[in-house]
């Protein structure tokens, strides 16, 4: 055992005796953190604008700042790119996370002195939590390589701007820096085929014990090991590897296929890490859910999902929060994000300690008709049929099909690559149709109620998807495909790549 691993598990039980008191008292700490933001921000120009030195506590502020998301928000984010200081927190960033947004173009997240050290920590607790729970410790003296993107950072009025996973690659500790890989110049290649190529070549003779990214880009690293190694598994390539740690999307779609790949199954670690802040991760291997860090700079309200888009949504503290309810996430953070909507929504799964489950995007959902088909109900359907029935999910996407070709009753119409088909499409397509209407009343009813058809699954060539995200500009990094969309958009790119099928196989139901 080398010198890190050994100190590993000591320093791994200090942090997590840390960890286990402010998970007993997350509510109190919760509220010490929103009057530390409030204090530290009442002379900003946003404090000065929503009264900040007359809260007194989260009625008052729930009073005086109102929800908003990136776009509502611009105003006050534009002066802080375009230099000013003390605009939404004290002075000036000390980064810009450069993300893309669907509605907003490109979004520029501001990152705090006091807010970036907790995005290292939380990664640094993620591991230690693992280490402490498990006793393994061996991953530590080998190679670990994260799938990101470019390091490269540009300036902005003084202020660095790059990704947030590339900013976070400089502040790697210089205890890990000699395990980490890839290297520099090879995480500075913008092309992402070209970079998973040149990641392979150097990854592919050394000892990898720990691999991170988001599971479809591994995924395609792996698939890529593959074919270098002549098809040998991942186990075979790399025979220390013993943990993968990700987040981004739900493993579970991505889970079968990479274990496939991988030749076996592996401990993996789920993080819930964005932009504007490190929300939650995985604390044990006995339990999926995500321990939500209530003492990391971010004071969390939960907004009720049916009540989002209401002009006066019900807002929520942590303490009020309830059990296996969906709540649209909002954060106030410690980088001077206020009441701001990251788009996600959540369901809590424990409250001793406060666990939660991410269940999708409040934008990404199917409503067409009232049914509101959220992204947690379709991943359900699809993996339990799956599961059962022995097929293998490459990736899907779901949108309505209200515009029929011939009339008929409207439809969702379901775009699955299959990495193991299944033998009767109609069947299957069948079964994942009553998984959905168990999971969501309203469907049902319109299904009942023959409003609605039965679901129709059409089934893509292989790297479909891959094609389609080429062909968008977003292959690899942090980009990830929408599970539900309600429009048809993704749906019609999509389409050119289905496989012909007759029409019983396509499940028309008529």
């Amino acid at each position: 055992m080398g010198l890190k691993a050994a100190l590993s598990k000591p320093f791994a039980a200090v942090v997590v005796r840390g960890i286990n008191k402010w998970k007993k008292n997350a509510v109190a700490a919760q509220q010490t953190i929103l009057a530390q933001l409030i204090d530290s921000s009442k002379n900003t120009a946003f404090g000065k604008d929503h009264g900040f030195g007359e809260i007194r506590n989260y009625e008052d502020f729930k009073k005086q700042v109102p929800l908003r998301d990136y776009e509502a928000l611009r105003p006050y984010i534009d002066r802080v790119v375009a230099g000013e200081s003390d605009v939404m927190w004290k002075g000036k960033p000390q980064y810009f996370a450069k993300t893309s947004g669907t509605t907003s173009g490109v979004k520029y997240i501001p990152i705090s002195k006091e807010s970036m050290p907790e995005h290292i920590k939380a990664a640094r607790n993620a591991l230690l939590t693992y280490i402490h729970e498990t006793g393994n410790v061996q991953f530590i003296n080998g190679k670990m390589i994260f799938l990101q993107g470019s390091p490269v950072m540009t300036k902005k009025n003084g202020i660095n701007v790059g990704r947030l996973s590339g900013i976070v690659a400089h502040l790697v500790p210089k205890y890990l820096q000699k395990n980490r890989l890839p290297s520099y110049e090879t995480n500075c290649i913008e092309d992402w085929e070209e970079k998973v190529d040149a990641i392979v070549n150097e990854t592919i003779r050394e000892n990898m014990t720990l691999i991170s990214g988001i599971p479809p880009w591994v995924q395609m690293y792996f698939d890529k090991l593959q074919e270098q190694s002549g098809g040998k598994k991942i186990k075979d390539i790399f025979p220390d590897f013993s943990l993968f740690v990700y987040g981004g999307v739900n493993y579970e779609p991505y889970r079968s296929k990479i274990e496939e790949s991988i030749g076996r199954k592996i401990d993996a670690i789920e993080t819930y890490p964005a932009s504007e802040g490190f929300i939650a991760y995985q604390d044990s291997q006995k339990d999926k859910s995500l321990l939500l860090l209530a003492k990391a700079g971010i004071f969390y309200e939960f907004v009720p999902a049916d009540e989002y888009y209401n002009e006066n949504p019900t807002r929520l503290s942590l303490g009020e929060v309830e059990l296996e309810k969906n709540y649209a996430l909002i954060l106030n953070t410690n980088a001077g994000l206020w009441g701001y909507s990251i788009g996600d929504t959540v369901k809590f799964v424990s409250k001793d300690p406060y666990k939660i489950m991410v269940t999708g995007r409040i934008k990404h959902f199917i409503s067409a008709f009232g049914e509101h088909v959220i992204g947690e109900e379709v991943e359900h359907a699809l993996l339990t049929v799956a599961n059962e029935e022995g097929v293998g999910i490459t990736e899907f996407t779901v949108a309505p099909q209200v515009n029929t070709p011939h009339g008929e009753l409207p439809y969702h119409e379901w775009f699955v690559e299959f990495s193991a088909a299944p033998k009767d499409l109609l069947a299957f397509s069948k079964k994942v149709d009553q998984a959905l209407q168990k999971k969501n009343i309203y469907y049902f009813d319109l299904i009942e109620g023959k409003i609605l058809q039965p679901l129709i699954i059409r089934s893509l060539q292989k790297d479909a998807f891959v094609n389609y995200m080429r062909a968008e500009g977003k292959l690899g990094g942090q980009n990830k495909v929408p599970r539900l969309s309600n429009d048809r958009k993704i749906a019609e790119v999509l389409s050119s790549f289905t496989i012909r099928q007759t029409d019983e196989e396509q499940g028309e139901f008529n």
